[in-house]
């Protein structure tokens, strides 16, 4: 399998992205109204905990809508995308240390580190949009790490927002490829 065709697999399988990000974009949303309107330990706990379950749940959803939900064996991205996975959990540490220094970095952290695990994507996808998705958070990320006057909760919600409007950019991305190759 050439890679352009293993890309197409990813596109078309994961619709552009669009499940994982709708799934991961809920669960950023959930995170940021626990931590605005209950308390930022809720709010932490759920993105935390809740991150274990996006690529499950996005199998679940993808399967519950009829679609397939694994790529192919042949498909030599699968690997890579295992490994891209794993990037989170093991830089939760670098979030824990941010954090206890100061709270208010928890978001701005986990948006730095949502932010450069989506770089490979460009190339597991054969999405440059991701690079945008990319450079969004890990641009927020920073700069509200800077900014002393935020709310805790504010990086929670910029970033539930720019996954679900990338959910959509990636599955109109595939739409479109789709019906270019059906004429």
């Amino acid at each position: 399998m050439q890679v352009e065709e293993a890309q197409r697999e990813v596109r078309t399988v994961y619709l552009g992205g669009f499940v994982g990000q709708l799934v991961s974009g809920g669960l950023w949303l959930l995170s940021a109204a626990l931590s605005t309107w209950v308390a930022p330990a809720r709010g932490i706990l759920v993105l935390v905990v809740g991150g274990m379950f996006i690529f499950p749940l996005t199998m679940l959803f993808l399967r519950l809508a009829g679609r397939r939900a694994t790529l192919s064996k042949e498909n030599p991205l699968g690997s890579l995308a295992m490994q891209i996975a794993f990037t989170i959990p093991l830089t939760l540490p670098v979030v824990a240390g941010a954090t206890l220094y100061r709270l208010e970095w928890f978001y701005p952290a986990v948006m730095i580190i949502v932010g450069a695990h989506y770089l490979p994507f460009i190339f597991l996808y054969g999405m440059w949009q991701f690079g945008g998705l990319a450079a969004v958070l890990i641009g927020t990320g920073v700069a509200l790490g800077f900014s002393s006057k935020g709310s805790f909760s504010l990086g929670g919600w910029i970033a539930a927002g720019m996954l679900l409007l990338f959910a959509f950019i990636g599955r109109s991305v595939v739409l479109k490829e789709q019906a270019r190759r059906a004429d």
